[in-house]
């Protein structure tokens, strides 16, 4: 595993969220009140991104397409593909429900560290 420095803190704090690009990698970095999360910017059922998914009080981020949502401490589903209604259904069947890829963070020195596997 290799800790790589993805971008100042300040960058961070402006809006909150951040897509990073590591190591062919597009990491989605969600600053909450709690810490700092690195998850996969895509969704796992679609491949479609996540970055404007909506965050919740619970620590889980909903995708804005079909409103699959993950815990962002560990990337469980907590709901998968319930939207839009009566359709919804159908397309939950398209991908097994799976996990989103999640990334270890760390700040240190003014900066967001996430570690990529080997």
């Amino acid at each position: 595993m290799a800790w790589e420095k993805a971008i100042a803190e300040s960058e961070l704090a402006l809006t909150g969220r951040k897509v990073v690009k590591i190591g062919g990698n597009d990491i989605l970095l969600i600053a909450t009140r709690e810490k700092v999360y690195g998850v996969a910017n895509q969704c796992p059922h679609l491949n479609l991104p996540l970055q404007n998914g909506k965050v919740t009080d619970q620590n889980t981020i909903v995708c804005n397409w079909h409103r699959s949502e993950f815990h962002l401490e560990d990337g469980t589903p907590a709901a998968w593909s319930n939207w839009p209604p009566g359709i919804g259904k159908m397309l939950a069947n398209v991908s097994k429900e799976k996990p989103l890829k999640t990334y270890p963070v760390r700040r240190e020195d003014g900066f967001i560290w996430v570690e990529l596997p080997d």
